[in-house]
């Protein structure tokens, strides 16, 4: 073949398991029922009954919103908040004489408020629109009416067109493949946009429309395809093509899926046959579950709490009223005469005091409305869209490799970060990196591979043992490190032995069986080369990171494979006799491909000297079975070498082969392609049947080992977890000893930790399965999980604070019976009272089940995968993190924050969460404080004035005070504030145990918030009042009038709730003090503004600072006596707390404070006690 240019290997010859000719089934007998119903005319779109079946086009929309329906369901969506409501029919009665305050006052600040969120909603959505125009946008050719490919459109297409689709391009719909480049018609697809998965999948054409292979042979080419509806089934496919007067069946292998991409194949032809929605992408395209945080769901409490107490000063103020108005008229004598009570209305009837009392209680509701702060909700989304920028942005948690930052893909989950209880992480691609590297080998009953694992290591300080090789005779890695040229990395590829490397292994004992070992290597497989014309250097794709991994390590060790043909496959050898490197070329004549059920992978080749081989590589449990009594003569050590790298936590492949006579392998030909050929319903057993044929006495040559290393950083990673009082599952689908040894490499397990194991794997259980009593067998497994989760209950004790942790193993089977809804309490209690819980052998389903047992209690859940068998637990747990690893997006894309690798979870959620949370709860109780001040200084004044239902402030003062005065230095705190460093976060991990317990929002802590508001409301009235009633105000002698008697108390309101944020936050930054003093001076620069306003506008603020207020030193000593006075009780307190009953933070930042300039480990004495009541408290909340 030609070194420069690529040739797929020609499957029309060879046997592909997954790529069997297409059989009627009894699905295809549904065609033309219902769900069965899609009628194609190929090549003929413009065919009249096309024309009347009126299929969708291909364009496609994301968007939630149309121009048509944004307002009405916008506002729907807003008015779902029963806060929203209530300020709608405020504004609404605002119209009426009930109301004590203008309706223009009312109406502003809910149309800015509504507004703000509507128009937050119409950017991301014209963001999902752009990228849909760029997506119907895209080019593709299409067959024309001129019998030429013209580029149109993807929105222009139609159902039936043809479409040419180059290498590297995306198919703009769901697309029957009609031929390819190759004369096979065969292509390769990537469907990781799909399914995450990065592998290449293998599509074949029907051997009819083989020959369709350009414009002229198109020419004449019409037929119809009757199939299935649309539907979300990415996986299935049943129609059938209706050509030259013959049917065919259709199968998923014919089916190329819209979004999915061309790779390593010039082109294909293909037929549309599902456009935009009706793709099957776009019928998976479903919103995730939608998922509130536990404090979002707590504050619609408060708000609830807050209505209740406005009911309540609404009511007690109206009876009030309706008593007083009563006795305003008494026998005749007119008590209050100045209200004129003979001659008012029913707001103020005498006579009908009970009316006059309900409708004061009516406007009470108004009045008193401030109680509930309107500009919350909004407040808090724009924090939470700030705080998922600075996740996003965060240096820390982008890996450069592979060009990934963090993604908060969802921001109103980001303070329910700093809650996780427990974390549920997958094990392979998420702890692990899913690119295996080929790290050991046993040829010859000889293991080869110095250096040593993770696990290993793991083993090694378990035991107490010296490092130790698989190889006894091996020394250690260090101490031949020397001996072993170091080169440039190679990806996939951690051997180190200097005995076979470096063209070593010609002078080894058995050098024939290294060459046939390493030389099967580089033949067995399905890989394919990509030569770089440029630096002539060669890259593998393959089918998985395993077969990628043998592929390398052949080429490194001198068996470079580096091309292939339709039905060839062509090596660089090193020559053991010459020394020098010749090319062989290997006649391929067959490929009997690796499948779950046969769980091995063969080729038969034959090479240059003429000589028929099979090439075979499997699993042990299927090998073994299959060698000749003379091929075992390695058996034994191989054996032996296998178990001890599985229990280094390494995947193993046994390696054999053997020669075949000609008439034997004629003889098997005739026989499979008779089964190949056959029109059978159980045509596949026949061929696995013959391949099973010839896949036997085989002679051993050896066994490999691969690692699929930890990622960098995930055993401190875990290690941190296990200090912030994080209990972490492990769900993985790995053996028990592999998952165990894992388990200790990566600190999920550790030294002086007992270990509680529930298995069903032991003798007496796999007795019982022989005999095959089903119901016997699922009785006994119950019974047998049942008691020992009884006896690993028993050997943990019931004093908390015994030093002795406990690790759960429990295997897949055990998982299932634990499960079961008679075990699952017993089994989730003692899962609680482990450190750490591994599940070996887990299926998809029963992740999202331990997901689902979990976080039933009532603990938040956190669930980390990479993969799309890991979508399941995302979206059941509280939070789901996607690992954007090998794997591909799905798991991504299923996600609500996604990250590069497992180690930045540590500081996702240690400091991000840690922040997103203490600020939110802050601000969120601060937010309650200001309006509590507010709104009772408003009660104290009805009081005053014999609850008139006069309120105490003008009208748009009222107006403006949650949306300009207060509301930008909240969203300061929820943004910028920080108690503690990052450094420091990830120094003392238990801190984030304030999160776990809720400290920060507890209803304790709520309503002392609320209570502080209380009382600085008291102080501001009463202050106010007794500092300038009864005495002169001005250098005229006149006293204080309503006017001045409202803008000195709505000043102290202003000035204390903005110092109090003051004394509140943490963490200064510019924005938060231009904030808290520009919302200050804008209070005064708004009364400047507006009081010079004409008087039909400015009312009772006409000129009032700068004529009565400003002038008046009065004004200005009231002022500061009242807000230093309203601070002092908040300003003792926290003094107190910090010096007498300090939270973990105060320690901490006084800690941190001191040890500025030096770096320490140990943790300061009163933070050591500290957390060990945070432990204490965190293990009572437990049982």
């Amino acid at each position: 073949m030609p070194e420069e240019r690529r040739r797929k290997r020609h499957f029309g010859k060879l046997y592909s398991f997954s790529c069997c000719k297409n059989l009627p089934t009894d699905d295809h007998a549904q065609i033309g029922q219902s769900g069965y119903s899609r009628v194609v005319h190929c090549n003929d779109p413009d065919n009249p009954e096309a024309l009347q079946l009126n299929y969708r086009g291909n364009y496609v929309s994301t968007t939630k919103y149309t121009v048509a329906n944004f307002l009405p369901k916008s506002l729907f969506e807003q008015f779902r908040r029963v806060a929203n409501i209530y300020f709608l029919v405020v504004a609404f009665v605002s119209f009426s004489p009930l109301a004590p305050y203008s309706a223009p006052s009312v109406l502003a600040p809910l149309l800015v408020v509504i507004g703000a969120t509507m128009a937050k909603e119409g950017v991301e959505d014209w963001r999902r629109r752009k990228q849909d125009i760029e997506a119907n946008n895209r080019k593709v050719k299409a067959y024309g009416k001129g019998h030429t490919f013209i580029e149109t459109k993807w929105k222009n297409l139609r159902v039936g067109d043809i479409v040419k689709i180059h290498k590297d391009e995306y198919f703009p719909a769901d697309l029957l493949l009609l031929s390819s480049s190759n004369e096979d018609g065969i292509c390769y697809v990537e469907t990781m946009s799909l399914d995450g998965e990065t592998n290449l999948k293998l599509k074949r054409a029907l051997e009819v429309t083989y020959s369709l292979r350009d414009e002229k042979s198109l020419q004449n080419f019409t037929a119809m395809v009757k199939c299935e509806d649309p539907n979300e089934h990415l996986y299935s496919f049943v129609g059938t093509l209706f050509y030259d007067g013959k049917t065919f069946p259709l199968s998923p292998q014919q089916i190329l899926l819209r979004d999915s991409k061309l790779r390593n194949t010039d082109y294909i032809y293909g037929v549309v046959v599902f456009t935009g929605h009706d793709t099957k992408v776009m019928q998976n395209a479903t919103d995730p579950p939608s998922k509130r945080s536990k404090i979002e769901r707590k504050m619609d409490k408060i708000v609830y709490v807050l209505f209740s107490t406005l009911i309540f000063i609404s009511s007690s103020g109206s009876v009030f009223f309706g008593i007083k108005t009563k006795k305003d008229i008494s026998n005749g004598k007119i008590r209050r005469w100045y209200l004129r009570p003979d001659a008012t209305t029913v707001f103020y009837d005498p006579r009908r005091a009970t009316l006059a009392s309900f409708l004061h209680f009516l406007t009470g509701l108004m009045l008193y409305g401030y109680l509930i702060p309107i500009s919350l909700y909004v407040s808090i989304e724009i924090v939470k869209v700030l705080q998922s920028i600075f996740i996003n942005q965060d240096r820390d948690m982008y890996y450069e490799e592979i060009d990934k930052p963090a993604h908060a893909r969802t921001s109103n989950l980001n303070e329910e970060l700093g809650q996780i209880d427990t974390i549920l992480s997958d094990k392979t691609g998420t702890l692990t990196c899913n690119s295996m590297e080929f790290v050991k080998c046993s040829i010859a009953g000889i293991a080869y591979g110095r250096g040593m694992t993770e696990v290993e290591r793991a083993l090694a300080k378990r035991r107490r043992d010296r490092l130790f090789e698989v190889d006894d005779s091996i020394t250690d890695a260090g101490q031949n490190s020397n001996n072993i040229q170091s080169g440039k990395p190679v990806k996939g590829f951690n051997f180190r032995d200097e005995r076979i490397m470096n063209g070593q292994w010609v002078n080894e004992p058995h050098s024939d069986v290294i060459q046939k070992f390493f030389r099967l290597l580089a033949i067995c497989h399905t890989a394919i080369p990509d030569v770089n014309k440029e630096s002539g250097e060669i890259t593998y794709e393959a089918e998985s990171p395993d077969e990628a991994a043998f592929v390398i390590a052949a080429r490194e060790l001198g068996f470079e494979f580096f091309g292939s043909t339709q039905t060839s496959i062509s090596l660089h050898e090193l020559d053991p006799v010459s020394g020098k490197v010749v090319k062989r070329v290997y006649e391929l004549l067959h490929v009997l491909e690796f499948t779950s059920s046969r769980k091995r992978m063969s080729v038969i080749v034959r090479s240059p000297e003429k000589q028929l081989l099979l090439l075979c590589k499997g699993a042990d449990s299927v090998m073994f079975e299959r060698l000749s009594k003379e091929g075992r003569l390695f058996g034994a050590e191989t054996r032996v070498h296998i178990n001890r790298y599985a229990e280094a936590g390494l995947r193993t492949l046994v390696i054999a082969y053997r020669e075949l006579e000609e008439h034997e392998y004629r003889r098997w030909e005739e026989e499979i392609s008779k089964a190949k050929n056959s029109l059978t319903a159980d045509r596949d057993a026949l061929v696995a049947a013959a391949a099973d044929k010839i896949e036997r006495n085989l002679i051993l040559l050896g066994a490999t080992a691969v690692e699929d290393k930890l990622q960098n950083g995930v055993p401190e990673c875990i290690d941190k977890f296990s200090q912030a009082g994080i209990h972490i599952w492990v769900l993985t689908g790995d053996k028990m000893e592999t998952a165990i040894n894992i388990g200790y490499a990566c600190s999920l397990l550790r030294q002086g930790m007992e270990n509680i194991v529930i298995t069903l794997d032991t003798p007496e259980m796999e007795a019982l399965e022989k005999q095959g009593d089903k119901e016997a067998v699922a009785k006994a497994s119950l019974e047998s999980v049942q008691m020992q989760i009884t006896e690993g209950r028993s050997r943990i004790p019931s004093d908390k604070n015994n030093p002795v942790k406990f690790g759960l193993v429990i295997d897949g089977k055990s998982l299932d019976c634990a499960l079961d809804e008679k075990l699952s309490n017993m089994f989730l209690d003692l899962a609680l009272n482990c450190s750490s819980v591994i599940c070996c052998r887990s299926s998809p389903k029963q992740k999202a089940l331990v997901t689902r047992l979990v976080k039933g209690t009532g603990k938040t859940t956190l669930a980390v995968g990479d993969g799309g068998n890991d979508v399941g637990m995302l979206q059941e747990a509280d939070i789901g993190v996607g690992i954007s690893g090998v794997e591909g997006m799905q798991a991504v894309m299923s996600s609500d924050f996604s990250i590069a690798q497992f180690r930045y979870l540590e500081r996702l959620l240690l400091v991000h969460g840690h922040w997103c949370y203490r600020r939110i709860a802050m601000m969120i109780c601060y937010f309650f404080y200001k309006n509590i001040t507010f709104g009772f200084t408003l009660f104290w004044f009805e009081s005053y004035a014999s609850f008139s239902g006069q309120p105490a402030y003008n009208d748009w003062y009222m107006s403006c005070y949650n949306v300009f005065f207060t509301s930008l230095p909240a969203i300061a705190l929820g943004v910028f504030d920080q108690d503690v460093s990052a450094r420091l976060c990830l120094k003392y991990p238990l801190l984030y145990q304030e999160g776990v317990q809720n400290i920060l929002f507890s209803w304790l802590r709520i309503l002392g918030w609320m209570s502080n508001g209380i009382l600085s409301s008291i102080i501001i009235f009463f202050f106010t009042t007794n500092s300038i009633f009864n005495q002169a105000f001005r250098t005229d002698g006149k006293v204080v009038d309503y006017e001045v008697f409202g803008v000195t108390m709505y000043t102290s309101v202003v000035w204390v709730v903005n110092c109090q944020m003051a004394l509140s936050i943490n963490y200064f930054t510019w924005i938060q003090h231009f904030f808290i003093w520009g919302s200050i001076a804008l209070w005064y620069l708004f009364l400047v503004i507006y009081g010079s306003l004409p008087t039909t506008f400015s009312t009772t603020a006409y000129m009032v600072l700068v004529e009565a207020c400003a002038p008046s030193l009065l004004y200005w000593l009231t002022t500061l006596l009242v807000v230093v006075s309203t601070l002092l009780p908040y300003f003792f307190y926290r003094a107190f707390q910090v010096r007498f009953r300090p939270m973990i933070h105060d320690i901490i930042q006084q800690e941190g404070l001191k040890h500025q300039d030096t770096e320490t480990s140990e943790l300061p004495a009163r933070v050591e006690v500290k957390m060990h009541h945070l432990k204490a408290n965190l293990m009572q909340r437990n049982t």
